[in-house]
């Protein structure tokens, strides 16, 4: 009777320390975007930090979307010409705190590529820049579109992002993320070197009107036109990578879906 007693409790001792470790055991990521956190495990500071950051960012491009095309369904092509002055600040806001996303790669707290990111950051906030010294070009409708080629772009991505932190992604969503995606940004590369384009003959007064040296009078316009090239060599790595990227989470997709 003791021994049958003895075979009991440690039996029950054994059951109890399995299941004791499978509800310890860290359940892996379901999410192929990789910022999906372990079932069990609790709302930590750099969660609730990615998810704070990739809420806002969701706010501000569509506050800036939704201001585009009132104003552009209210008073027409009008509206074309002071689209910087409306949402130039939200915008750039939204732009510069984008750069703090090749520190969440870094740092592992988003799991992407650094060099597409670090292309698509650097060409936004360069171009940024431009227009905000060349108060000539701030009226013209290309900025209008590049705003709103940056405005779509972006929410295609962030709410793949919040979706991914609340463990609740979906495979439409996941696929207009890295599907639409690569020809819209590529619609708006070329509108990129287009606004740059646009630039060169407002940049020789800002050139001749400078102090420094006679020679800085092409200097500037001749900068321009080196990013040219740049920006192609850099949209089309972009794009090789983003290819790359689409693949690489379209396949572990369907391999998640095929364990089911």
């Amino acid at each position: 009777m003791s021994d049958y007693r003895d075979r009991l409790e440690t039996s029950n001792k054994r059951q109890y320390s399995r299941s004791t470790a499978v509800k310890a055991s860290p359940t892996k990521c379901q999410c192929s975007c990789g910022l999906c956190p372990s079932v069990s495990s609790r709302l930590s500071f750099r969660l609730t930090y990615i998810f704070c950051y990739n809420l806002f960012q969701f706010c501000g491009h569509t506050w800036i979307l939704a201001n585009n095309i009132a104003r552009f369904l209210t008073f027409g092509q009008d509206a074309l010409a002071d689209t910087f002055y409306s949402v130039g600040f939200v915008m750039s806001l939204c732009q510069l705190l984008s750069i703090l996303e090749l520190f969440h790669i870094a740092d592992g707290i988003e799991k992407a590529r650094l060099l597409p990111r670090f292309v698509q950051v650097m060409e936004k906030n360069l171009l940024l820049i431009l227009v905000i010294m060349l108060e000539e070009i701030q009226s013209k409708p290309v900025v209008y579109v590049q705003f709103f080629l940056w405005n779509i772009l972006d929410l295609l991505r962030y709410p793949h992002e919040l979706l991914c932190v609340m463990q609740t992604p979906t495979i439409t969503m996941m696929w207009t993320r890295y599907t639409l995606w690569i020809p819209l940004y590529i619609l708006s590369a070329i509108n990129e070197g287009v606004t740059i384009y646009q630039a060169l003959p407002y940049t020789e007064p800002v050139a001749s009107h400078s102090s420094s040296p006679v020679s800085t009078h092409t200097l500037l316009p001749s900068v321009l036109m080196s990013c040219l090239p740049i920006l192609v060599l850099g949209a089309s790595v972009t794009v090789w990578q983003l290819l790359k990227e689409r693949q690489h989470h379209l396949e572990k997709w369907n391999k998640k879906m095929k364990r089911k």
